[in-house]
This record gives C-alpha cells, sequence and structure tokens, in this order.
C-alpha cells in the first residue's frame, strides 16, 4: 500500500473524527510534511478533507469516487479492474486511452476509468456527455478467444450487464437494440465498442460504457437524439457511482466469461427479456432503403429479425432503428 493510502485508511478508520498531523506522521513513521503533501494530493482527487492547525485533518464525507481507492476493496470480479486499473481525474476519451493501452499489451480485464472525459464518444461518431463526477466513463480492454463470426454477441452481453447492475439500483431498465439502455423511454446509458480483428480473429475489443448517474435533467445539452435521463433524476436522490461500478465489473465479467465458454444462451434470453421493440413496429435502413416492419426476434447472434411490412424476414445486423407509433 502507498502511502497516500494509508492516509487514506487512517481517515476512513476515524470518518468524522479528527486526526492530527503528528498522529498521522508518528503511525506512518514520516514526516508531518510529507502528510500535507498526501492530504494535499487526496483534495485535488476531490476527497473532501477539513484541515486545522490545532486539529489535524477529518475525512468530512464518504467520497463517491472511481478511484481504485475507493473501488477495489469491494470489487469482487476475478479479473476485471483487479490487476490493471487505469484511473484518470480527467481525460479525452477512455476508450481512446484504452486503445491506446491494448495496442501497448495491456492484458485482458484491464479497466480504463475516468471521472470527467473531455472528448467522449458514443456510437456513430457522437459525443458523449461526460461531466465531472456526475457519471461512470469506463473502458475494459477484452482479447476474445472466440471466433470472429461472435464478435457481435458482445455489445448485446454488455447491454445485458447493464441493464443488470442499474436493477439492483430499483430501475428497470430495457434494451432498445442493438445496445441503449432506456428508462421509461429515456436514454441513461449508452455503449460504444471497437474491435481490431485480422482476417480470422479478434486482437482485441474494447468496449466502453457511459452511464448517467447523478446529472440533473436541466444540465443535459439540448440536441440529443433520444431523451437522457439519470438515475437522479428516476429516483430524486443521488446513487452511488461506486457499488453501481462494482456491480456493472462483476455483471460484465460474469456474461463474458459465459461468452467464451461458448454459453451465450441465458444472456441472450434476458437480452429478450428486457428488449423494448420486440413486438413493435419499427423502421431500419438496409442498404440505403428505409423500411419498416415488426421486431419479432433475436438470433443466435442477437442480430434483431424484423418481418417487413411485405411479410418477408429480415435480419437486421447494424445500425440504428427507430420505433414506430
Amino acid at each position: 500500500m502507498i502511502l497516500r493510502e494509508e492516509v487514506l485508511k487512517v481517515l476512513k478508520d476515524h470518518q468524522g473524527e479528527w486526526v492530527s498531523g503528528e498522529a498521522l506522521s508518528k503511525n506512518l513513521n514520516v514526516s508531518r510534511t510529507a502528510v500535507w503533501k498526501h492530504i494535499k494530493t487526496l483534495l485535488e482527487q476531490g476527497y473532501q478533507i477539513q484541515s486545522s492547525p490545532r486539529k489535524g485533518y477529518r475525512l468530512c464525507t464518504p467520497a463517491d469516487l472511481l478511484s481504485p481507492e475507493e473501488v477495489k476493496p469491494g470489487l469482487m470480479t476475478k479479473v476485471f479492474g483487479q490487476d490493471k486499473y487505469i484511473y484518470y481525474r480527467q481525460t479525452d476519451s477512455t476508450n481512446k486511452r484504452a486503445r491506446a493501452l491494448a495496442m501497448e499489451g495491456y492484458p485482458e480485464g484491464t479497466v480504463i476509468v475516468a471521472e470527467e472525459q473531455t472528448d467522449g464518444k458514443g456510437r456513430r461518431g457522437r459525443s458523449w456527455y461526460s461531466p465531472i463526477n456526475q457519471g461512470i466513463y469506463m473502458s475494459v480492454i477484452l482479447r476474445p478467444t472466440f471466433p470472429l463470426r461472435q464478435i457481435s454477441r458482445l455489445s448485446l452481453l454488455a447491454a445485458v450487464a447493464l441493464a443488470e447492475a442499474l436493477e439492483e439500483t430499483g430501475l428497470k431498465p430495457g434494451i432498445k437494440w442493438p445496445n441503449d439502455i432506456l428508462i421509461n423511454g429515456r436514454k441513461i446509458a449508452g455503449i460504444l465498442s471497437e474491435a481490431i480483428t485480422d482476417m480470422d480473429s479478434i486482437e482485441f475489443i474494447i468496449l466502453g460504457i457511459g452511464i448517467n448517474i447523478n446529472n440533473l435533467l436541466q444540465d443535459f445539452p439540448d440536441d440529443f437524439r433520444t431523451s437522457p435521463t439519470s438515475i437522479l433524476a428516476e429516483h430524486g436522490l443521488p446513487g452511488s457511482r461506486i457499488k453501481l461500478f462494482q456491480r456493472l465489473l462483476f455483471s460484465l465479467e460474469k456474461h463474458y466469461d459465459l461468452l467464451q465458454l461458448d454459453n451465450f444462451t441465458p444472456t441472450l434470453e434476458k437480452a429478450r427479456h428486457l428488449s423494448v421493440v420486440l413486438g413493435q413496429k419499427v423502421s431500419f435502413d438496409e442498404g440505403g432503403e428505409i423500411l419498416s416492419g415488426t421486431a419479432i426476434g433475436l438470433d443466435d447472434n442477437g442480430f434483431l429479425q424484423v418481418r417487413d411490412d411485405n411479410g418477408t424476414l429480415r435480419t437486421v445486423v447494424s445500425g440504428e432503428i427507430s420505433q414506430l407509433t
């Protein structure tokens, strides 16, 4: 444990109580100057710590930060985030950082998370609103062994894992194919997966996820394709980013391990159960032509099956769909 983590642990052990600088320096066998240096770093990271020349230091409230010190102690995964956990207060895009690290050889299960993104990306080149300390903006490096033809399953897998984590907060999420998560028709989370492949295998996949947690509705930009929402907006109370992140990584690893064992059935059945488009009229783009029909199912690879208005069964493998009223 590095010194900063030791300082933080002492303050947590005495949550809400004053701890003198002298006691900290003796306990950790360092100078009071060194203690202050690490207190300053913790303040910069977002921890709320009071200081007093006479009383010392006091950790005011539990920090809902996604730092390794906060997330890893309660993380129940076997691999995801355990060895390589890369944390940024601010970065341009966790997917960009993850891609660079994957190219350097970082292993499967490496997690990259940021408190804020300045250039967060969504699907189809759109931006992802990523204000500081209000959501989860994360990416994970995957190096799967399943065949290239099954790569389409991954986005739906991520949607199921994300929905399961949100269910634990008391929400009732739905999946808008292929991988948007909706609450009462409003978008609360999105997924962006990027793969590097060769002719017949997968080198690595970057799986990026963004979740709106403690955003006020009036703070969202007004140019969203789908109206946004957040846990705060739905419950009227702030949500714990730490707990949701821990749940998400656990659920994601669980479904990913099943996929690696060629057991996609439980994930697919959950996706069908959570779908908000099955049985609905939808429009979709096929080769530049906009068609419409009724979404009737998901095939074994997670592709959407639509019976068009002429009665022809079509398989939608990519792109976006729109629900028709």
